[in-house]
């Protein structure tokens, strides 16, 4: 009987895992339409029955980029949308939304600010009315916005105590230097203390606005039906001056060599440590080429890096590479950390390994297990209303279309050993590499200047362009 059932499970596995692969071999985008308002708001709506719910994403020309000297005035003017609307307080909006069992979360990351929802498609017209309101007719409740900033203030000081917190800013602005790409999405302490309820509503007037902007709705819907409701509660949004996105898509300054940012935090035990370069725009034709070879890199938990920097050699719990894509550049990152006294080992063996693939590229198997690896995680992506409304707006965003998903199984599967190697010598840096290192200055300083030129500042301190 035992045998029995071990051969029972073990064909259900089997089926299991040929319907996954069956699956991500077909699967395609959705159908969904695509319209404009007369107000230049693109809409997108995508039918999905399964669940009675639905999903909203709107995304809007108001990231961190467009701060200018107000660091973080993005991200505040982003939550201040949910500090009420014309009809409700702040206090009845959340009763309100609670009350229907439904989320809204507004955000502002690098480039663009967003507004995500979910909730039952027999709330659709009410929740829809609402969503309206803190997209267009926003509050600005200055006792809020006080609270607001008070918050933001204590979590920046808090963020000085936790390495990982920070050493992305520290690595933006060394990377990027004056170019807008290196602005912090949340600010300084000294940036944001200066900002009052004036600044955010001047911000609103500027970069909320319908052109330049799009709204996805997926879920359980009649689209017949939503598209008039659409049309209804948003084609009263005022048009604006087309934001320009002109200090983005400036050029970003090349490193000449090597460079060293090290953070001194005084009481720490380990040394957390990016090394990176440039890296590509989210639209670069050879994106999904350079998504496996990372895979195998450093992108996934058996990845050449994490094998040899947590397996092989012990001195990490995990370590990672990224490409992480704006619209008009990026940046490249290995990313880990290490007790103190490893750090030459650590840098040293992230070093061999990114040299190594330079060197020795990747063999036929390696390249077929990271296309299986990446063909494999690429569906679940995609399997939420949720997903796919943050989905087509990103699409909006970068200005890619569906063939992006219904090729992309055919674009991993076309990646040959040749072309890897092409991938890898144009896009991994081997040198010119930018290190930020944050530890204890006075154990590791005659390390770090091993590996390039070194400027030191205080974790204590804020973080500036260099």
């Amino acid at each position: 009987m035992k045998q029995f059932y071990k051969k029972y499970i073990l064909l259900a596995g089997l089926m299991l895992c040929s319907s996954a692969y069956i699956f991500a071999q077909s699967f395609k985008l959705p159908p969904y339409q695509k319209f404009t308002l007369k107000n230049g708001l693109t809409v997108y709506l995508m039918e999905q029955h399964e669940v009675p719910m639905i999903s909203v994403s709107a995304i809007l020309p108001a990231g961190a980029i467009f701060d200018g000297d107000k660091a973080g005035l993005a991200a505040l003017s982003a939550a201040s949308l949910q500090h009420g609307t014309k009809s409700f307080s702040k206090q009845d909006l959340d009763r309100e939304i609670d009350f229907i069992g439904a989320n809204i979360n507004t955000y502002a990351n690098k480039e663009f600010a967003g507004l995500t929802s979910s909730f039952a498609s027999k709330d659709a017209d009410k929740m829809l009315g609402i969503l309206t309101e803190v997209l267009t007719l926003p509050r600005f409740d200055t006792t809020e916005f006080t609270k607001e900033k008070r918050r933001a203030l204590i979590r920046l000081e808090q963020q000085k105590e936790s390495p990982r917190n920070v050493i992305g800013s520290y690595f933006d602005q060394f990377l990027f230097g004056q170019h807008v790409y290196g602005s912090i999405v949340s600010g300084t302490v000294t940036s944001v203390q200066p900002l009052a309820s004036d600044d955010i509503r001047s911000f609103y007037q500027r970069h909320y606005i319908p052109n330049g902007s799009a709204i996805a709705v997926t879920g359980d819907f009649d689209s017949k039906v939503m598209k008039a409701l659409i049309t209804k509660l948003l084609s009263g949004w005022k048009k604006g001056v087309p934001v320009k996105e002109t200090e983005a898509a400036a050029s970003i300054a090349q490193p000449e060599t090597n460079r060293v940012l090290l953070v001194n935090k005084n009481d720490a035990r380990e040394t957390t440590f990016f090394i990176g370069a440039p890296g590509i725009s989210r639209n670069n034709p050879d994106y999904i080429a350079i998504d496996v070879i990372n895979t195998l890199f450093g992108g996934r938990f058996t990845s050449m890096l994490n094998d040899e920097l947590r397996v092989n050699t012990g001195l990490t719990y995990g370590a990672r590479s990224n490409f992480s894509t704006l619209k008009y550049g990026g940046s490249f990152t290995i990313s880990t950390f290490t007790a103190t006294e490893n750090t030459e080992a650590a840098i040293d063996k992230s070093l061999e390994v990114l040299n190594r693939l330079h060197t020795q590229g990747i063999d036929e198997q390696s390249l077929t297990s990271a296309k299986n690896y990446v063909k494999g995680q690429f569906p679940p992506d995609f399997e939420t209303s949720r997903q796919l409304a943050t989905l087509m707006t990103q699409m909006f965003w970068y200005g890619f279309n569906e063939s992006f998903i219904n090729n992309f199984q055919a674009n991993v599967d076309g990646l040959t050993l040749e072309k890897a190697k092409q991938i890898i010598q144009t896009y991994f840096p081997k040198d010119k590499l930018q290190f930020v290192l944050v530890g204890k200055s006075s154990e590791i300083k005659k390390i770090a200047e091993k590996y390039g030129p070194v400027t030191e500042v205080q974790i204590t301190g804020e973080p500036r362009p260099f």
